[in-house]
């Protein structure tokens, strides 16, 4: 079924300018970037390492191996000779501006301002009159353009610098953005793609390309600048994708590039995870701007059936090595798990565009979940070092990495300063800088819709939802005037150490002129959750959104307080038991965060490999991490070359005794999955064997 570009309009009181990273027609906006300002706390610590350590280390890295020095080769018109990089490090530069107008547009930091501005005059130089943009085709001594689409990247480089254009045009304001050099050349770039690969019979060649994400860049930029070529040209290409044009690659299907069956048809994710999840999110913006109900929701069950089957505890997606991709239903390894931390950042985009579509909790919940233990767990506690994949279980301490050196990209153990393919870092920092605008969103009231808070707040009223939690002060525009022009905004100061403390205190400090009603998210794991209201009255809550205010008049007033508890003691996961390789094992949560049993944390003389945990005793907290009863089992001999197979019995290993002949039992430290790796190369388990009974005594 083809569709065609129509127009939306986004409801009026909620038209004010907001820089954000996704923003949709509809009746739903997120946060801009500087409507939160964080106050510390686990993702304000996190985005000030970002600022202060991670851009500058990915600029220094991105010079030393002379990435950006491609661009002056353009320029100079000296590219013959060997050229550095793989041929989709422009996407890595692309990335870091985006990064660095985000953190001007939060901070107005002059000194990013200053980066930024001489990074954009060295891409500037290298782009062709014709709006061409590539410093590995199209050039002397380098291969003609568009000859490779399956594994150039040529237009997934071009994406990213569509959304590091779009992050300024949105930054800016629309009149000063149309006068920015980076919004220029972005512009070039765009309009040279789609003359390019503009529909068939208007002299566009019926191309794609084998990496997603020039349908977001094309979309974003579509909606930032209010050019409708750009959103069809995105709906183009994602019809293209899955009639099998994409020339093969060796050992690799058509499913590794999502080739095998158009968008709208495919049940599951499939193939290379990073281009499975790029693509659907170019698939929802492109759907919300259209109108097109089949291609969403396509896109709706394809993450249904994927975040049930395909997904980890960790919101981590992507079982198989080999292609970096997802393997079939309930194929979890914990040991192979790949992880790519590319792919989490992928996978928040997603579910942050279906959230703003649909208003269901679900896509916020797996936001949580991917932001909490698969984003933040990249980085080094200094910013200066990552993890690429991110695998559930270490079964030999990584080796040590050399503060100089370039890194293979998936091995795992120890973070690493950089990579051969060094994607993970600068989408890290570019999701860190704008982490603000996946915190909550915006509604009216009467146009809420498809899981909505429709009758939240009187007719006129506006419906602010906080998604995600944080201690910070937020400055909500709530209609058409400009941040800071007063009668048109809602201030809340929220107060919390979330996630090692349940407790979310939100104080109103100024209210608009409308009438406000507050939502709050209780996660889908907050069985016990209360909520107390402005007038001191406290009420359980389920899971989903929790209403703050009455239903109408009177609505927040200032001074009026709202306090969340959710229970964050830990507890026990179990794994489904159509997941083969965690049968017989259990996790611990702590509220939004995996915990993981580190060696470092382990008797001296007691490997991994030996410990049973003791699911009858409940796991208690200790410090940011949990307590659990363990056993330790002796390990079997084996030798003299027999396989690793014991015949007879359940497993030919006796149980486990002390000297004393009583059980060998102990309590040990579970640390969150985030900050694993932090003391050192260790061996780490998410899932825990658990103790047979007759080794509980």
């Amino acid at each position: 079924m083809t569709q065609h570009l129509t127009t939306r309009t986004v409801a009026p009181r909620l038209r004010a300018a907001t820089a954000a990273p996704v923003a949709p027609p509809g009746p739903r906006r997120g946060l801009g970037v500087g409507e939160l300002r964080l106050d510390g706390g686990f993702w304000g610590t996190l985005q000030e390492t970002n600022a202060r350590a991670t851009l500058r280390h990915c600029l220094d890295w991105m010079e030393q191996l002379g990435w950006l020095g491609n661009f002056d080769r353009v320029a100079q018109g000296a590219t013959g000779g060997e050229r550095p990089g793989w041929q989709f490090s422009d996407s890595e530069v692309y990335k870091l501006l985006e990064a660095l107008v985000w953190e001007h547009g939060r901070t107005g930091d002059a000194e990013v301002e200053g980066l930024l501005a001489k990074v954009v005059d060295r891409v500037a130089a290298a782009q062709d009159d014709d709006g061409y943009l590539n410093t590995c085709f199209g050039h002397a001594g380098r291969p003609g353009r568009y000859t490779d689409l399956s594994t150039g990247h040529e237009l997934y480089c071009t994406g990213h610098l569509l959304q590091a254009a779009v992050a300024r045009v949105r930054t800016l304001g629309r009149v000063a953005g149309e006068d920015d050099a980076l919004v220029g050349i972005a512009r070039r770039a765009a309009d040279h793609v789609c003359r390019e690969f503009g529909a068939a019979g208007r002299g566009g060649q019926a191309g794609l390309c084998g990496h997603p994400e020039i349908e977001v860049g094309l979309a974003e930029l579509g909606r930032a600048l209010g050019e409708p070529r750009y959103t069809e040209q995105a709906r183009i290409f994602v019809e293209r994708r899955g009639h099998g044009t994409l020339a093969p690659i060796a050992l690799l299907s058509p499913a590794y590039f999502q080739d095998d069956v158009p968008v709208r048809d495919a049940d599951v994710w499939r193939g290379h995870a990073v281009r499975a999840l790029y693509l659907a999110a170019g698939a929802v913006d492109v759907a919300v701007d259209t109108d097109d109900d089949e291609l969403r929701a396509a896109v709706e069950r394809q993450w249904t059936r994927s975040v049930e089957r395909r997904t980890y505890l960790t919101g981590g997606m992507g079982s198989r090595h080999q292609d970096e991709g997802f393997g079939d239903d309930w194929e979890l390894p914990p040991d192979r798990a790949y992880c790519e931390t590319c792919a989490g950042v992928a996978s928040v985009m997603v579910s942050w565009r279906l959230l703003l579509a649909t208003g269901e909790v679900r896509y916020a919940d797996l936001i949580e979940r991917t932001l909490y233990n698969v984003v933040a767990t990249s980085p080094r506690a200094d910013g200066r070092a990552f993890f690429y994949a991110n695998p559930l279980q270490q079964r030999e301490p990584g080796a040590d990495v050399r503060p100089d050196a370039v890194n293979p990209r998936a091995e795992g153990g120890v973070r690493a300063p950089w990579f051969d393919v060094s994607c993970c870092p600068t989408n890290v920092a570019r999701t860190l800088a704008s982490w603000q605008a996946y915190a909550a969103f915006v509604e009216e009231a009467s146009g809420a819709s498809d899981g909505g808070p429709d009758g939240d707040a009187a007719d006129g009223g506006v419906v602010v939802s906080l998604a995600q939690y944080a201690a910070g002060d937020l400055r909500i525009s709530v209609d058409d005037r400009e941040p800071g022009e007063g009668g048109g905004e809602l201030a809340l100061r929220v107060t919390t150490e979330y996630p090692h403390d349940g407790r979310i205190r939100v104080e109103v400090t100024a209210v608009p002129e409308r009438p406000v009603a507050l939502r709050l998210r209780v996660p889908h794991w907050a069985d016990g959750a209360t909520l107390g209201g402005p007038d001191g009255s406290s009420a359980a809550v389920r899971p989903g959104w929790a209403t703050a205010g009455a239903a109408g008049p009177p609505t927040l007033a200032v001074g009026d307080v709202v306090t969340l508890d959710l229970p964050v003691a830990p507890r026990l996961t179990w794994p489904d038991p159509r997941v083969d390789a965690v049968r017989g094992t259990v996790a611990v949560e702590r509220g939004p965060l995996v915990l993981a049993l580190e060696s470092v944390d382990l008797p001296d003389g007691v490997l991994l490999d030996q410990v049973r945990l003791d699911p009858a005793v409940a796991p208690r907290a200790q410090g940011d991490g949990a307590v659990v009863r363990a056993v330790v089992v002796p390990l079997p001999g084996g030798g003299a070359g027999t396989p690793p197979f014991v015949s007879g019995g359940r497993d030919g290993a006796p149980a486990p005794t002390s000297d004393a002949g009583a059980p060998a039992a102990l309590d040990l430290t579970l640390v969150p999955y985030h900050r694993w790796a932090e003391r050192g190369p260790s061996t780490m388990r998410v899932f825990v064997p658990t103790a047979r009974p007759e080794e509980i005594r």
